[in-house]
Order: C-alpha cells, then sequence, then structure tokens
C-alpha cells in the first residue's frame, strides 16, 4: 500500500493557478496508475485527472479540460495538478488517489478503482 500526502492548495482568485503536489511513499509499481478526484460540501466525490505510470497516458475530466494539466516525476515519487484559469466552481477538497492496474485496464474515473487516497487539500476559488 502507497501513502499519498497532497500539497499546495490555498485560497485564490478566479482567473488565478495553483499547483497541486501529491508525494507517494511505499512499495512502487510501474502498474501504478494515479489520479486527482475532488469533492465539493454536499457533492459527491468527483473524477479530476489521471495518469498512468509512464506518464505517457493522461486523461482529464472535460470540465477541467484546457484549464488543467496532470503530470507525475517518478525521480521525485511526485505527480503533480497544475490548475489554471480556476473558477469559483473548481472550490473544492483536492485528492490524489492511486491503484495498480493490471490486464482488465483501469477504471481510472471510477473513486472505487484506486486503493490509495491522501488526505486531501482544500482549494478555494473566490470570485
Amino acid at each position: 500500500q502507497m501513502h499519498l500526502v497532497e500539497s499546495g492548495g490555498g485560497l485564490v482568485q478566479a482567473g488565478g493557478s495553483l499547483r497541486l503536489s501529491c508525494v507517494a511513499s511505499g512499495r512502487t509499481s510501474s502498474r501504478y496508475m494515479m489520479g486527482w478526484f475532488r469533492q465539493a460540501p454536499g457533492k459527491e466525490r468527483e473524477f479530476v485527472a489521471a495518469i498512468n505510470w509512464s506518464g505517457t497516458n493522461t486523461y482529464h475530466a472535460d470540465s477541467v479540460k484546457g484549464r488543467f494539466t496532470i503530470s507525475r516525476d517518478n525521480a521525485k515519487n511526485t505527480m503533480y495538478l497544475q490548475m489554471n484559469s480556476l473558477k469559483p466552481e473548481d472550490t473544492a477538497v483536492y485528492y490524489c488517489a492511486g491503484h495498480e492496474v493490471w490486464s482488465s485496464g483501469s477504471y481510472y474515473w471510477k473513486t472505487t478503482e484506486y486503493d490509495d487516497w491522501g488526505q486531501g487539500t482544500q482549494v478555494t476559488v473566490s470570485s
């Protein structure tokens, strides 16, 4: 099991930028896919972005495409989420998550697919 710790959240005005980081510790694997999810008050946790081990495949929710970019640096065991052109509706607690992918592939957009979760970092976008 991997231990995940997020950082980088904060308060920003609409149109601003933030970069979230997620540091992973524990047994690493080339099968380990990672993702970002977010949860606003009173809402379900939703998929934001995901990335495979090598970084060659990335996926972004339609709501963040063109504004957010997921990336990872395996030498640093760190995943990032660069968030630009932030909107008030992006306000949420952001969680990083990870799971190993086997031959059946990954339902990367589903929370139930992920075994490891961070504690979350608050992002607040003011209008």
